[in-house]
């Protein structure tokens, strides 16, 4: 496989107050919030339209199983299908099923220290 990752997709960690604290990273850092905190939108080298996500969830989330941690990252991937395939061959521990919405395909894996790690294949176009 020649690119695995192709760019951070987002960001998402777990929040004692969702809703405070995305107002506050608005009030104080400038962040264009919503319901699911802020996408930061940028071109990539062929000069299409690319998303990043960062988002606090509620602390009591189940999102982020089988790790314990307060965060997940998020990375963008080109063909996660075939990314998955070889991620197993390799003995990386994958987590559930694929799954695929209008924005792209979704799929899971935990790195050595159980950090869940979530992989998209985006369709960057269904966002405009």
């Amino acid at each position: 496989m020649k690119n695995r990752v192709t760019g951070l997709g987002g960001f998402f960690f777990k929040s004692k107050d969702p809703n405070y604290i995305k107002q506050w990273y608005k009030n104080h850092l400038g962040l264009n919030t919503d319901q699911y905190g802020c996408t930061f939108w940028w071109k990539d080298k062929e000069d299409n339209d690319c998303s990043t996500q960062w988002s606090p969830m509620d602390e009591k989330t189940e999102y982020f199983k089988p790790s314990e941690k307060q965060f997940m990252m998020n990375f963008r991937v080109e063909n996660l299908v075939e990314l998955l395939e070889v991620l197993k061959i390799e003995g990386v521990t994958v987590v559930g099923e694929i799954e695929e919405y209008e924005y792209g395909k979704f799929g899971w894996i935990l790195d050595p220290e159980g950090n869940k790690l979530e992989l998209w294949e985006p369709i960057d176009k269904a966002f405009l």
